[in-house]
């Protein structure tokens, strides 16, 4: 007997009207609504809903990939991309701070939807352990400055290494500020990784933050997102320098 093939009537999504088919997207057959003219898909797959699409993104945002570059290796949306950097760094708190500890403060700078626009990461880090424990983004001012150092000097920290930069002068106290030659060697360090993992603070590059709300959230991922799942676990947390 002869082979019969079946026919597949697919209706429109917009209109329910009669539709053809129009070309492949990838292995999938598209269709074209002969009334509307628009084509569209018999089944979606929408790869956002999978369980390990966060895992990723923070791993991807970890290793510098910009959010384009996201989607194209997930294949999901830049909007998607967006929200869920978003709403993973909205989950991510900081580390607690240890008391007595010595630290090392210093600024990062940057660019914010263009190059004439001039933005500052500034940090502190744990000087044994090399773990960042609190930053702040926005310009280098003295107000900025101090809510960073304020989180250390509400922590009893024992001293507080910097650069010799004017304002840290007006906002550590005396006996706590260290500006010693070789103090800084360790966040510097921590700085040239930065610029080397994260392609948004390199020197010479057109792939700038566009806003100060995501450049956060990504340095947020980046120093706290595998700290946190730890914490989530059960586990304790063992902060390893980069």
């Amino acid at each position: 007997m002869p082979c019969i093939k079946a026919v597949v009537n697919v209706n429109c999504q917009y209109c329910r009207g009669l539709t053809i088919k129009f070309g492949k997207a990838g292995t999938a057959q598209r269709y074209r609504c002969k009334n509307c003219k628009r084509a569209q898909l018999q089944r979606y797959v929408k790869y956002a809903y999978k369980a390990s699409v966060n895992s990723n993104i923070a791993a991807h945002v970890k290793e510098g990939c910009s959010i384009r570059s996201i989607a194209r290796l997930l294949k999901i949306s830049a909007g998607t991309v967006l929200k869920r950097i978003k709403s993973i760094a909205d989950h991510i708190k900081k580390p607690l701070i240890s008391t007595g500890r010595v630290y090392e403060v210093d600024e990062l700078k940057t660019y914010i939807k263009s190059k004439a626009n001039e933005y500052w990461v500034i940090y502190a880090i744990d000087k044994d352990s090399r773990a960042v424990v609190d930053l702040k983004v926005g310009k280098r001012n003295k107000k900025n400055i101090k809510r960073v150092t304020d989180t250390l000097l509400l922590a009893e920290c024992k001293y507080i290494y910097t650069d010799r930069l004017d304002i840290y002068g007006f906002v550590i106290p005396k006996t706590l500020h260290r500006t010693r030659r070789y103090g800084t060697n360790r966040i510097e360090r921590k700085n040239l990784s930065l610029r080397t993992h994260l392609k948004r603070l390199n020197r010479k590059t057109i792939c700038y933050s566009k806003s100060q709300l995501m450049l956060e959230a990504c340095l947020e991922i980046y120093f706290w997102h595998r700290e946190v799942s730890c914490v989530q676990a059960g586990l304790d947390i063992v902060f390893a320098p980069f």
